[in-house]
């Protein structure tokens, strides 16, 4: 694991606590979003990589994981 930092999940009005890990390894590359089964989570791929990349950073070529718990 990489990293792992505590954030916070909406369902309707309510909050849950959600905890983020990510993890990268060697592989074909690849960014794997899984957990908290929302429509949102499905669709946030595409957002989150275009956010990298518009924020200057270089997107790794690599096997990312991403863990929503």
């Amino acid at each position: 694991m990489l990293a792992r930092v505590n954030s916070a999940a909406v369902l309707g009005i309510d909050g849950y606590a959600a905890q983020v890990e990510v993890d990268i390894s060697r592989g074909l590359r690849s960014l794997t979003i899984v957990g908290l089964p929302d429509v949102a989570v499905r669709e946030s791929r595409e957002r989150v990589e275009s956010a990298i990349r518009n924020s200057g950073f270089e997107f790794a070529l690599d096997r990312i994981t991403v863990n929503l718990a």
